[in-house]
């Protein structure tokens, strides 16, 4: 089966565009507008948010939230540029590193201190 091609001119030189490359740009727009929205939700819940975008190679990027109120939780986007696009949709500020200022935000539970303490004692 063939593919349509639609070709046009640019200053870098030509450039084709096909129908899968269209349907693949369509599916990282819905993924991105989809994490977009659970980061606004997030957000919502928790009085506003900052997050940091930490990259896991080639399974993807993983976008960490921390709340207004210290709560955190992140999300996972399989391709960097879906996970650029998911925050700059939402519009929170991010950072570029989770340093210790933006870390120190950060509010631990019971459940994180116990999990924490089982990794320490082989649980």
């Amino acid at each position: 089966m063939a593919e349509n091609t639609e070709q046009s001119d640019s200053a870098a030189g030509d450039t084709v565009t096909t129908g899968a490359d269209k349907r693949q740009a369509a599916r990282q727009e819905r993924r991105a507008a989809r994490l977009a929205k659970q980061i606004g939700s997030f957000a919502r819940r928790h009085g506003g948010a900052e997050g940091q975008l930490a990259y896991v190679g080639q399974r993807g990027t993983r976008i960490v939230l921390v709340g207004e109120d210290g709560r955190w939780g992140d999300l996972f986007a399989h391709d960097a540029a879906v996970a650029r696009g998911a925050v700059e949709r939402a519009g929170i500020t991010m950072h570029d590193e989770f340093d210790g200022e933006f870390a120190a935000k950060v509010r631990t539970g019971a459940y994180e201190w116990k999990r924490m303490a089982g990794i320490q004692v082989g649980g």
